[in-house]
């Protein structure tokens, strides 16, 4: 039996507000991407994004200036959600490994 997958977007600042202010254009990205920083599913939103090529808005924090360079330089990653994932559990790991 496989565990129930959980859907990020539920708990998506966006989706409580008019998530089209996420899809302008130019220097208004700077501006927009502000609003994911305080976002309790940013990397799920980014690696999203990532992983599907999505083209247009702010995902996660990052125009899609943003997304194309990462993309360019990173070639070689096949998940994004993976490695994303993976690098949040290490940072909370080696924070709680600092603390105690």
């Amino acid at each position: 039996m496989s565990l129930p997958t959980w859907n990020w977007r539920s708990a998506a600042r966006c989706r409580t507000s008019d998530s089209d202010d996420l899809f302008v254009t130019g220097a208004e990205q700077r501006d927009a991407r502000e609003f994911c920083f305080s976002c309790p599913v940013r990397t799920e939103c980014l690696a999203h994004a990532l992983d599907q090529e999505v083209e247009f808005g702010v995902w996660g924090g990052m125009t899609e200036r943003e997304r194309r360079a990462l993309l360019r330089r990173r070639p070689d990653v096949r998940s994004w959600a993976q490695l994303l994932g993976r690098a949040r559990s290490e940072h909370y790991a080696g924070g709680a490994a600092r603390s105690a």
